[in-house]
């Protein structure tokens, strides 16, 4: 786990500050909507960021579980109708 961690780079003089892969300059978050909008690991790879490989993209979703684990929990409101 330590090494996917090793992969993503927060740094406020690049990306804004956005955590990004390591090396790549590509933003965490462009990779989850990535996934989010069903494209398989392999197809990120080839048809956006060849300079990326599977445990880039395995860094970017272990990061954001860390932050949603590490993260306050506020439930939502349910509504009542």
């Amino acid at each position: 786990m330590k090494r996917l961690m090793e992969r993503i780079s927060v740094d406020p003089h690049v990306c804004h500050g956005q955590p990004c892969i390591k090396g790549a300059r590509i933003m965490v978050y462009l990779i989850l909507e990535l996934l989010e909008a069903g494209l398989a690991p392999d197809r990120i790879i080839q048809e956006y960021y060849p300079q990326i490989d599977r445990q880039d993209i395995e860094a970017c979703l272990h990061y954001a579980a860390g932050l949603i684990r590490d993260a306050d929990y506020v439930p939502f409101e349910r509504s009542v109708g």
